[in-house]
């Protein structure tokens, strides 16, 4: 359940914001000291919202991370860095990220792999986890101790991401397409594209689920003829969507300033 990111976030915090908007800068949309009267809880660097990725418990006090992958911040303050979520090398090639490239404050300064009990041990920072979190990260990596104590000696002692530290990735080679492709969408208004470019065969197990593609493209490959316009709302690339929350970015704003359609 860590690694979904929202482990931070609870009732309480997110209240306590939406009691306090005041104190949240409109543009960075982190908060500027307060406090929230009703339950003395500290706001003073969260940002608004707690935005995916939130972090540890809530009592570690992640502020959610603004921007993904941003090393020039702490990991508390919603830095990091690229995880380490594909291995450690790949045909003889390094994955990890190289000397000199880590988030800020970091106590590990080039790249390392995903955390585990072995390698806490390994850095001497396995006397960092209390007892009763020492009985649960027991053989253990960050994903699966239930304590959470493998991602608070990470993250809050060390300033180093549970996830890891590695490159990013321009070949995704467990993907269909390792680089992208042009597919023609299943309900496709140009039978002579989808010849050409076709989608992907129908899968038995697609994230543990049975999901059709070709078998719903073959049998609509000439819905143009009854339906020859195809709707695409949202989707913009300088927006998550349409820009329903990230039209508050002045900078992203300022590459899409308007709303429009096309037809």
């Amino acid at each position: 359940v860590w690694t979904i990111g929202y482990t931070g976030q609870s009732p309480e915090r997110l209240k306590a914001h939406m009691r306090n908007m005041n104190v949240f800068d409109v543009k960075t949309l982190k908060a500027r000291g307060g406090v929230d009267k009703e339950t003395g809880y500290s706001l003073d660097g969260d940002y608004f919202g707690l935005p995916w990725p939130c972090y540890g418990t809530p009592e570690m006090k992640h502020p959610g991370s603004p921007n993904l992958y941003d090393t020039s911040k702490h990991v508390m303050e919603g830095g990091g860095n690229f995880r380490a979520n594909f291995g450690v090398d790949r045909d003889g090639v390094n994955l990890l990220a190289e000397d000199g490239s880590y988030s800020k404050g970091a106590d590990i300064t080039t790249g390392y792999p995903e955390f585990d009990h072995v390698l806490l041990k390994k850095l001497g920072w396995w006397d960092d986890l209390t007892e009763a979190e020492k009985k649960a990260a027991e053989g253990k990596n960050w994903k699966t101790d239930p304590s959470g104590g493998i991602i608070r000696v990470a993250m809050k002692l060390h300033g180093c991401h549970p996830f890891g530290n590695a490159k990013a990735r321009a070949v995704v080679w467990n993907f269909p397409d390792p680089i992208p492709n042009h597919r023609e969408p299943l309900y496709s208004t140009r039978p002579d594209l989808v010849a050409k470019y076709p989608t992907h065969d129908d899968k038995k197990a697609f994230w543990r689920l049975p999901t059709l593609f070709k078998t719903v493209q073959d049998a609509n490959k000439d819905i143009g003829k009854q339906f020859p316009l195809i709707m695409s709302s949202g989707r913009l690339v300088e927006y998550e969507g349409g820009g329903e929350e990230t039209r508050s970015n002045p900078y992203l704003a300022e590459l899409q300033q308007e709303m429009f359609v096309e037809i």
